[in-house]
């Protein structure tokens, strides 16, 4: 078992494509978690993630703030306590609309992460 405080996990830029986001790998191979990641994205005021797609899913949970998820269907308001599935290959894209830090967990699979 592992217990520790998000904030003893170092910020890193996020990907290429992204805005004033930062993520935290929470939970990781390195731990020992075999199957699932999970990260804590911050997005700033007028923050984005990149639009992409993969092959795999994503498990959403939104801690704070306001923001849209965008998709190939249109823009999704979100806020704290919202939930969001993303299947496999289906373009998306978070956004920060609101003057506050936009945090959210993201759950992925390593199995389908490992292949890319």
């Amino acid at each position: 078992m592992k217990v520790f405080n998000y904030r003893d996990v170092k910020a890193e830029k996020a990907e290429e494509g992204a805005s004033k986001t930062w993520v935290r790998w929470l939970i990781t191979k390195e731990i020992g978690a075999e199957n699932f990641a999970m990260r804590l994205f911050e997005i700033e005021p007028q923050g984005y993630s990149p639009y992409h797609s993969h092959p795999w899913e994503h498990e959403v949970f939104v801690l704070e703030g306001e923001g849209v998820v965008v998709g190939e269907e249109g823009e999704f308001k979100i806020k704290a306590g919202d939930v969001v599935f993303i299947p496999p290959n289906e373009k998306h894209q978070f956004r920060n609309t609101s003057d506050r830090v936009l945090k959210i967990l993201c759950l992925i699979p390593y199995k389908k992460t490992d292949e890319s």
